[in-house]
């Protein structure tokens, strides 16, 4: 177990080592390391605040795992960053991808068997998922189009939306589909950066995964605007959903 302090020091220092490595092997300008390092310094800052707001003393293993993820993401950060000023290899930034992809299965998994399920830990596994995929749209966008930003942008916004239709907010029963959908949108988005496909497959399968998208957000939006109640019902509503769901 590490310290939050360890936790925050151990996850800046990887960022840069990994920044280091991506200069010296495949190259790395100005703007791509300062996007990667931006990234990383963010991410500490914010989760050491909303870990010393939950009053967690140390990271749990799960985060950890997180954290880790984050330092990859740090990295595509940086090679999309440099792709705006010049060539990347795309195998780096689709390895990359491709691990964080396969990390995303563990570090719930550690949680539950460790026993330490926590918001703060799955808020933050939720962000670095949603920034991993804003990125490689950001990139694939580049070369099919600004449609392809919608794809990697809708956890944005519907952070909008929620601030604009408070009844957005209110909790929905868990559904395994959502994991799908969003194991399916990074797939789709890693196999379309890697430009191994031909663009009328790459085009047909993301817009697939914008049809999950909105069928995923539109069902939830659907039965929050039907319990558009507060209360022993709503909560009697989640409990029978959550039941059936396990």
């Amino acid at each position: 177990m590490l310290t939050v302090r360890q936790g925050m020091l151990t996850g800046l220092i990887t960022q840069v080592a990994l920044l280091v490595a991506i200069a010296g092997t495949v190259g790395l300008g100005v703007a791509g390391g300062l996007a990667g390092l931006a990234y990383g310094v963010a991410v500490v800052g914010l989760l050491s605040r909303a870990l010393r707001r939950s009053g967690a003393a140390a990271l749990g293993p799960a985060d950890v795992v997180t954290l880790g993820r984050s330092v990859l993401v740090g990295g595509i950060a940086a090679l999309v960053a440099h792709s705006f000023v010049g060539p990347v290899p795309v195998a780096a930034l689709t390895a990359l991808a491709a691990v964080a992809l396969v990390l995303d299965a563990v570090d719930g998994r550690v949680a539950r068997h460790t026993r330490t399920v926590s918001a703060v830990g799955a808020r933050f596994d939720m962000e670095v998922d949603s920034v991993l995929v804003l990125l490689l749209s950001v990139y694939v966008a580049r070369s099919l189009g600004v449609w392809v930003l919608a794809i990697g942008s809708v956890r944005y916004g519907h952070w909008v939306a929620c601030r604009v239709l408070p009844w957005l907010r209110g909790p929905v029963p868990p559904r395994y589909w959502c994991k799908v959908v969003a194991a399916v949108q990074g797939t789709v988005l890693v196999a379309a950066a890697a430009g191994v496909l031909p663009r009328p497959v790459v085009v047909l399968a993301l817009v697939a995964v914008a049809a999950l998208l909105a069928e995923s957000f539109g069902r939830e939006a659907w039965w929050l605007w039907r319990s558009r109640r507060t209360g022993p019902d709503r909560d009697a509503d989640l409990t029978a959903a959550g039941a059936v769901h396990d």
